[in-house]
């Protein structure tokens, strides 16, 4: 007898196809029946060791967050209640051009301070690794959802390069060649870059073309945080078009926005860009989160010069009054390529985390209200913020604009992904409600999609783009990574105010055939692996 039966679902099966009745029977991991419109029908009902009445709820495969920052959270906190409560059942790591692996011991410390922000230290966290490999068998060792990994562009270039602002010597470019081949071959799903962040950003579009060339001959794919998401967007999305199509590898662009006030209603231009390359044959789809804040830490807002180096060079210019100067007049007047070009604007700023507990007053608070608090200009107290946090400061940042939101995840090419930094005491609600924040308001409520599409997009669309044959629908022989939810419920929990708050309506989310939340409950399974790139 099997697993498991769950009667009476409506399944919403990912491949935006209506809805149907049915009985899905669950073995060893796997769908391997589906009944459809079993009790109508008047045929034998299926039977198994354990029956869940599915009644008003939908049965949709499991949603594929395709752009976490979960790297360390899923070593520390194998628990992981902030994505499986959402239904979430596969995470993508390794985003934004900066994460653990490769490493020496050299690089992991950089990279560790680097982006403090983002995960933490990582003081509770044993590194016990150095390769690609060795980081996806850590996960091999259990958590709450499944992950995959892309193999960071900037660490690589700190591994191999440094952290200068310099082209790469062939002998160099080689090297990194090779370590994007072994990532790839110990099982990595493709190569991000994070082009605003240091020291990725100091690459040329010949290096990422070369090392993009190597993803394609793996079957992987690109997916880069480009040069510019303010002033420039458009010419920064259309050079990662062309640098994948002369490298003749897929792109998947990240978090793929228009934000800032120069592109008030320009999502139009950005998706007539992707239909003319889609039209030529080109391979791209790109993720979103449904919301209008960005998050990022107030370190990347810095000047590209200001940062090269590394963390110790950055504290060391920001302590030195007549540097920290050039610095504010990039930020404030220039227009820092930090902040993709776009001057500052402090009342913008909010900050939603600190490392050091002394500066816990300022969270919550714009640093334009903090420094007013203060009576001092906004700059002095970025720059207090900067050096006292040792560069561990995240932030909000409040220039998106809806209707860019809504354009863009309505295109065919459109996945979903939460950008969810976990750390700091007023993250972004993102981390914790994306996918019921898709269902709820922007199904339900407004309409932009209807439930099968929306299903489509966190589910299918992700699956294929990571070349997983066996994941992303509801079909006999694939895996039982499924989610049931109420779609006249559903909804985040997760607010500005309260971050950390969990979904509702998301009552039983299963990965491997196991319930990893069971009556609205996070359990104690464990059953999450590492998933590995489908050979060419």
């Amino acid at each position: 007898m099997e697993d498991l039966v769950v009667r009476d679902a409506d399944v919403v099966d990912g491949s935006g196809a209506d809805s149907y009745r049915a009985d899905v029977v669950i073995d060893a991991g796997r769908i391997v029946s589906i009944v459809k419109e079993a009790a109508a029908a008047g045929c034998q009902r299926p039977r198994a060791r354990r029956e869940l009445d599915a009644e008003g709820l939908v049965l949709s495969p499991g949603f594929i967050d395709m752009h976490a920052h979960s790297d360390l959270a899923l070593l520390r906190d194998p628990d992981h209640s902030a994505k499986a409560a959402q239904g979430v059942t596969l995470e993508v790591l390794g985003q934004d051009g900066l994460s653990y692996a490769p490493v020496d011991d050299r690089t992991l410390e950089e990279v560790r301070r680097a982006i403090t922000g983002w995960n933490g230290y990582g003081d509770d966290v044993d590194f016990d690794w150095r390769t690609v490999g060795e980081y996806l068998d850590r996960l091999d060792r259990g958590s709450a959802v499944n992950a995959a990994y892309l193999i960071p562009q900037g660490t690589l270039r700190a591994l191999v390069v440094g952290w200068e602002d310099r082209e790469a010597a062939p002998e160099e470019l080689d090297r990194m060649r090779r370590l994007v081949a072994e990532g790839l071959e110990q099982g990595a799903v493709g190569l991000s870059s994070g082009l605003t962040y240091t020291p990725g950003m100091y690459a040329r579009d010949a290096e990422l073309t070369e090392l993009c060339r190597v993803v394609a001959a793996y079957g992987g794919y690109y997916c880069p945080h480009h040069r510019s998401y303010g002033a420039g967007a458009l010419e920064a999305y259309a050079e990662m078009v062309a640098l994948t199509r002369e490298a003749g590898c897929p792109l998947h662009l990240a978090h793929a926005t228009m934000n800032f006030g120069v592109n008030r209603d320009r999502a139009p231009e950005l998706l007539a860009l992707l239909d003319r390359a889609l039209a030529a044959g080109a391979d791209i789809t790109l993720d979103t989160y449904p919301y209008t804040p960005g998050c990022t830490t107030l370190a990347a807002l810095l000047p590209s010069w200001a940062s090269e180096g590394g963390p110790e060079e950055v504290l060391a210019r920001l302590a030195d009054p007549v540097t920290a100067e050039r610095i504010r007049h990039d930020l404030e007047v220039t227009g820092s390529d930090g902040c993709h070009g776009v001057p500052v604007e402090w009342e913008t700023i909010e900050i939603s985390g600190v490392t050091d507990p002394a500066l816990a007053e300022c969270v919550g608070r714009t640093v334009r209200q903090a420094a007013d608090l203060r009576g001092e200009p906004p700059w002095a107290t970025a720059r207090r913020l900067l050096v006292r946090d040792r560069l561990g400061t995240t932030i909000l940042q409040h220039v998106g604009h809806e209707e860019n939101v809504r354009a863009i995840m309505r295109h065919r090419a459109h996945t979903g992904g939460s950008d969810g930094i976990l750390r700091g005491s007023k993250p972004h609600p993102r981390a914790y409600g994306t996918f019921p924040h898709y269902l709820g308001h922007y199904v339900r409520e407004l309409g932009v999609l209807t439930l099968e599409e929306c299903v489509a997009h966190l589910t299918s669309r992700p699956a294929a783009r990571l070349r997983l044959p066996d994941r992303g629908l509801v079909r006999e022989g694939y895996r039982a990574d499924l989610v049931l939810f109420d779609p006249a419920t559903v909804a985040p929990g997760a607010t500005f105010a309260e971050p950390r708050a969990l979904p509702t309506g998301i009552p039983y989310v299963l990965v491997d055939g196991r319930f990893v939340i069971e009556d609205g409950r996070r359990t104690d399974v464990l059953a999450g692996r590492a998933v590995r790139r489908t050979p060419v």
